[in-house]
């Protein structure tokens, strides 16, 4: 069992979990996915895809016949990790075909590997597949390889990832990710739906609806009503809400229809948790961001989704050191996070990205200054968590089990997302425990970011 520490990148999926046996002379395939879960999504497409078509699979490139590498490029930080995770796939493998948010660069990867055998740009399946066909020709069994009715998914059983859309209509200076990905791009809400009932009718408990911005699900197709079911995100959480899973909301933008997801979540048709991207509080620092500069009505809307829901969580990310940050902005943002009293926090020094329009901004802050900040900022957010997290010994609450070992059980509080938020540890009476069940539990110690506490 590991405790959560404070994620330098909050943007980070979790780790790819998959295993199953391979038949004698079948193709496998190696899936090395990087990045953030709407990419581990794109990765588990693909993967359905190539096991309808008889390869079998593998969660990395040991004794794979060829390695797909997702990749990521929200930062360089995340380009030098893909292009090390390429490299060590050339060198353990040897056949690499290269796709995700990095293959939007194909000559940039291709000055760094050029003997990869193919790359493709994110959500790009065909081109995937097409290369895929070229260096390990399929070879199904008719009888044995059929479409998995939930598909493959990459992780554990319990929950499962739902991307609503693809693409970003924000144009903030330090994202390239538009530019990667598109503007958006809503699915129907009527396919959102039957894919989140084939998976709770698979086992899933949790489902987790994620996109680069949740809050405009469906503005694109100016919110379509397609057989019974319209696309907003309002509408869709309820609709989610009523296959009795857990639904968690990621990436929504504090748009002021927010609120009226607040009633759901007070009713218990959805989990009483918010991941919204607030970034920053100082308006000077948000314009220079281009992004909305409303901090003081933010701390209002805080306000009026606790009046309503009193247990909501709020996740955030933050960025510190963005270019022309003043003391005086940083401590702005110091003293918001007071006022705010945030559940779960993360945070990004800032990073020049090539393409990005913030390269060009005057004012760049030293690396000692934003180590300073970063510091600064993560003491408050750690003591926040935990006073709250302190505030918790004593209650009875329910959580989901993750895994089970010889020290205990891991789990989940509705107010923790798997991999980027704490923990609650059962260390006794645990034995009969599976991932996957939903236990109620008297919290009785609380650290930094994690809990522990005992079945009742």
């Amino acid at each position: 069992m590991t405790q959560n520490p404070p994620n330098l990148r909050p943007d980070l999926a979790p780790r790819a979990r998959l295993s199953e046996p391979r038949r004698e002379g079948q193709p496998m395939i190696g899936m090395v996915s990087l990045g953030c879960p709407k990419a581990l999504v794109d990765s588990e497409r693909i993967l359905t895809r190539l096991r309808a078509e008889g390869y079998a699979i593998s969660p990395d490139y040991a004794g794979a016949d060829a390695v797909i590498v997702n990749t990521c490029g929200f930062l360089d930080s995340a380009k030098a990790e893909s292009l090390d995770a390429i490299g060590e796939a050339l060198k353990e493998n040897g056949k690499v075909i290269v796709t995700g948010c990095l293959g939007a660069e194909p000559d940039y990867i291709r000055e760094h590997h050029p003997k990869i055998l193919a790359v493709t740009g994110p959500h790009q399946y065909e081109q995937v597949l097409d290369a895929v066909h070229l260096a390990v020709p399929p070879s199904p069994d008719p009888f044995i390889d059929l479409l998995p009715a939930s598909g493959v998914t990459l992780t554990p059983r319990h929950y499962s990832y739902l991307k609503v859309s693809e693409g970003c209509n924000h144009k903030c200076k330090f994202c390239i990710i538009p530019d990667m990905r598109g503007r958006l791009q809503s699915r129907p809400a009527h396919a959102v739906l039957r894919e989140a009932e084939k998976l709770v009718e698979a086992g899933v408990r949790e489902l987790l609806v994620i996109s680069q911005d949740t809050s405009a699900y469906g503005v694109d197709i100016k919110h379509a009503i397609d057989k019974g079911h319209r696309a907003h995100i309002t509408d869709l959480a309820r609709d989610l809400g009523s296959l009795g899973a857990w639904v968690r909301l990621h990436y929504v933008y504090p748009y002021p229809h927010v609120r009226d997801l607040i009633p759901l979540m007070a009713d218990g048709l959805i989990l009483p948790y918010l991941d919204i991207p607030f970034q920053h509080a100082h308006p000077d620092t948000l314009k220079r961001m281009a992004r909305p500069a409303a901090a003081a009505k933010t701390l209002d809307e805080i306000a009026a989704w606790r009046a309503t829901c009193p247990d909501i969580t709020l996740r955030s990310t933050f960025i510190v050191g963005y270019p022309g940050e003043t003391e005086a902005e940083f401590q702005t943002l110091l003293d918001w996070m007071d006022e705010a009293q945030l559940d779960r926090v993360g945070c990004f020094q800032y990073e020049n990205v090539a393409g990005a329009r913030s390269n060009a901004l005057p004012d760049h802050v030293p690396d000692e200054v934003k180590q300073d900040r970063w510091n600064r900022f993560m003491e408050k957010a750690q003591a926040i968590s935990e006073a709250k997290l302190a505030a918790k010994v004593g209650q009875t609450i329910q959580v989901i089990v993750d895994e089970v070992d010889a020290d205990g059980a891991t789990c989940r509080t509705k107010a923790d997302a798997p991999e980027i938020d704490g923990n609650l540890f059962i260390d006794e009476g645990f034995e009969g425990l599976n991932a996957g069940d939903l236990v109620v539990v008297e919290v009785e110690e609380a650290g930094e970011y994690d809990l522990w506490g005992r079945l009742v």
